[in-house]
């Protein structure tokens, strides 16, 4: 599933070839038809991002609700755009590109109201600038739950995916299964600008890369492990290999039904 930084691009990516101009709106796959008929022509004003999901906002008060989920993707390429195919839930044609949707878990039209809802449930954002650690130590520090649960709970804090959690736990020394009580608020402070400067970096590069220059593997005369992000990683999918750090072998284990990874050395 695309995590936070994924959905920040596309918004910005948006903002600039679609925000404050007419976009044409259709569904040629028909499941969002409706919806897409009352959008067409108007001036989308605003696009955004909160954690996983993302928003279009429209005249009319109007906003196109996104979660790409596990299968959904966004394409776009310069006009003119090529003919539909396959399931195409909706197509944006702005002045000079088309954005095209496929697979998305929801792609819904709701009103402020129904989106300001969403966006209550959701924890804050590391990419947002209303971004408050404070807020999510308050939840940490209340809860018996292991961190490796509690860093993928979007009420919690919002668009940390399974890579992220894997990363960050690494990064600072944290054992999966440490308890958010147990974790002291220096160590969350640490963590929390750790977390905001690599989910920039993230919408900067496209990719997720959370090894530090002095534990690049080719410094060892190793070569360099890219995850299937396009990025070098620590620990995450390198399950049975060894910990760029110490040598010893990274470990996995299905937590919440997705797979976590971590050096049993450097994170004991």
């Amino acid at each position: 599933m695309p995590e936070g930084h994924t959905l920040h691009r596309l918004a910005r990516r948006h903002q600039k070839l679609f925000a404050r101009r007419p976009v044409r709106v259709t569904s040629p796959q028909g499941r969002f038809a409706d919806s897409a008929a009352l959008l067409d022509g108007q001036v989308l004003t605003r696009a955004e991002a909160h954690g996983k999901h993302l928003f279009h906002t429209f005249a009319a008060d109007l906003v196109v609700h996104v979660h790409l989920g596990l299968y959904g993707t966004f394409d776009e390429g310069e006009l003119p755009a090529p003919e539909p195919r396959g399931q195409l839930r909706m197509r944006l044609v702005g002045e000079t590109h088309f954005a095209d949707l496929r697979g998305p878990t929801a792609c819904e039209l709701l009103t402020r109201a129904e989106v300001k809802a969403i966006r209550d449930r959701l924890g804050p954002d590391p990419l947002r600038r209303d971004f408050d650690p404070d807020r999510v130590y308050a939840r940490l520090a209340k809860s018996s739950s292991p961190l490796a649960t509690l860093l993928m709970d979007q009420k919690v804090i919002s668009g940390v995916g399974n890579v992220y959690r894997a990363e960050l736990l690494f990064r600072h020394h944290l054992d999966p299964q440490t308890s958010g009580r147990a974790l002291d608020r220096g160590t969350w402070d640490a963590m929390a600008a750790d977390l905001v400067a690599l989910m920039k970096d993230g919408v900067r590069k496209g990719r997720i890369d959370t090894v530090r220059p002095e534990d690049d593997p080719r410094r060892k005369g190793l070569a360099p492990r890219k995850d299937r992000h396009g990025g070098e990683v620590y620990v995450y999918r390198r399950a049975g290999l060894p910990c760029h750090v110490c040598g010893t072998t990274v470990l996995t284990v299905t937590h919440q039904a997705r797979n976590l990874f971590w050096c049993p050395t450097c994170q004991s």
